[in-house]
């Protein structure tokens, strides 16, 4: 029987150990912020959907290996970003400061399906709609680490010290790099409000 409140790593054990429960709830605490990481790295959903799946599986065929060195979000990305490294390289046709816009299921932009603002008037919808525009147009132009340094803290909810494990820097670069993504958009977004 698995505890909930058991943490990730005492999961990764269980799971080491034969306890399928201890996947599935691994699985169930990590699949968003995890699948919401590649869906803001890739080019396209098929190939975040694919990265995806190769993380789930690298980690069940590493699961026998596993050794509690350092926190579980801190492994799981750390092979998130070497399977989004494989693929730049795989295939050099992608840019990897682009950031294309994804539909969901409905054709829909994934980031167009954030929470909706405290009013329905016409002209704050308006409003959102160009600053959420621009938010985008902020991460296309954001610089492929300081965009994954800033998905990691954000979707990943990864510590500095962990950010800089999962990208093979020190602490102080992982900082660096969140600190300018954020002043970057901050800028980009206060220059969106005063053209609204």
């Amino acid at each position: 029987m698995i505890d909930i409140n058991e943490t990730d790593e005492q999961l990764m054990l269980a799971y080491q150990n034969g306890n399928g429960s201890a996947f599935d709830l691994l699985y169930q605490r990590h699949k968003a912020p995890l699948y919401r990481y590649f869906l803001r790295q890739s080019v396209d959903q098929a190939s975040a959907e694919e990265l995806y799946q190769d993380v789930w599986l690298s980690l069940i065929r590493a699961s026998a290996r596993y050794q509690v060195t350092a926190k579980f979000t801190t492994y799981l990305y750390h092979l998130a970003h070497n399977k989004l490294i494989d693929h730049y390289r795989k295939n050099k046709k992608y840019k990897k400061n682009s950031y294309q816009q994804v539909n969901d299921e409905n054709g829909e932009d994934e980031l167009d399906q954030l929470p909706a603002g405290e009013s329905d008037e016409p002209d704050y919808k308006l409003q959102e709609n160009i600053l959420l525009g621009r938010l985008k147009s902020i991460l296309q132009d954001l610089p492929a680490t300081q965009r994954e340094a800033f998905l990691l803290k954000e979707e990943g909810g990864l510590s500095l010290e962990e950010i800089a494990e999962v990208c093979g820097v020190n602490a102080e670069t992982a900082k660096s790099r969140i600190r300018y993504a954020v002043a970057r958009i901050k800028k980009g977004l206060v220059s969106a409000e005063e053209k609204v």
